[in-house]
């Protein structure tokens, strides 16, 4: 609740640049609830305690599904005044807390335990000195180093890894779990970018899978501006690279929240390819 209160700037009672009027029509409006309600008042009539108030009674879906909007809000109305944002790392910090409530049990009580924090401040910092480490291997042993790497990080984020397996002479380097869809990992490690060739030949192992697979490409050394247009648009690849890992772990932005962003942004623009420090701007 600390966090929200910096968030969303509650700490003398109010709530972002709401009036009583003002509050009351957007929560009508974008969640269909009256904030106005007596429920809501147990420890004050400010618009601060009525929304601390409601936090705390709803259930947790409701309340996950107020933070996101308000922070939707938030960041509209900040953008348009051109205003520098007032919380360090405030979107990592927020993603991270989003985490945390979607990460508990269903049907767990409010009375439960409070699951383990889903940013892991000291495994994030130990996951990017291994990634730097890396560079210092020799080419073939970094290369199953590397694999090992995105394993490690796609598990600090609950995202059900699956170590490289071999499918009829087919080397797969990976696999995990996000929002339910599951996606094949295609990674690399070299001293020249990633062009057309590789791009096509990842996406043709996809094409031999289920039709819901799902692939992640991905290539620290980068990808060539002239093989991600030759690669085309509409395919079911998204593509990372060393930059991309390492602006993550350094805003500490939970890896999951990341790749939604890029699934998104690829489906919307048909583009494999877009930068973190871009997407997270």
């Amino acid at each position: 609740m600390k966090l929200v209160d910096d968030l969303f700037e509650m700490n003398g009672g109010y709530v972002l640049n709401f009036s009583d009027r003002t509050m009351g029509i957007f929560f009508l409006e974008e969640l269909d609830v009256d904030i106005d309600d007596p429920a809501y008042r147990d420890n004050g009539p400010s618009k601060a305690k009525r929304l601390r108030c409601f936090l705390n009674k709803v259930d947790l879906g409701t309340a996950v599904k107020t933070l996101k909007v308000l922070w939707k809000y938030r960041e509209a109305v900040r953008q348009s005044q051109g205003r520098e944002d007032w919380v360090v790392n405030a979107e990592g910090q927020f993603l991270s807390l989003i985490n945390r409530l979607e990460g508990k049990p269903e049907g767990a009580g409010r009375t439960n335990p409070p699951p383990k924090p889903a940013l892991d401040v000291q495994r994030i910092a130990g996951l990017k000195s291994k990634l730097l480490e890396l560079s210092s291997l020799a080419p073939q042993p970094r290369g199953y180093a590397f694999e090992a790497w995105l394993k490690d990080a796609f598990d600090c984020f609950g995202l059900e890894a699956r170590e490289p397996f071999r499918h009829r002479g087919e080397q797969i380097d990976g696999s995990f779990v996000l929002q339910g869809e599951t996606y094949l990992v295609e990674a690399k490690w070299q001293s020249e970018l990633t062009g057309a060739a590789d791009l096509h030949a990842f996406h043709g192992k996809l094409e031999q899978k289920a039709a819901w697979a799902r692939g992640l490409f991905v290539s620290n050394s980068g990808f060539t501006a002239d093989g991600l247009a030759a690669f085309g648009r509409g395919k079911r690849v998204i593509c990372m690279d060393g930059l991309d890992l390492f602006d993550a772990l350094d805003r500490q932005l939970p890896l999951n929240h990341v790749l939604e962003r890029k699934v998104r942004r690829a489906a919307e623009s048909g583009l494999p390819f877009e930068r973190v420090r871009d997407l997270f701007a």
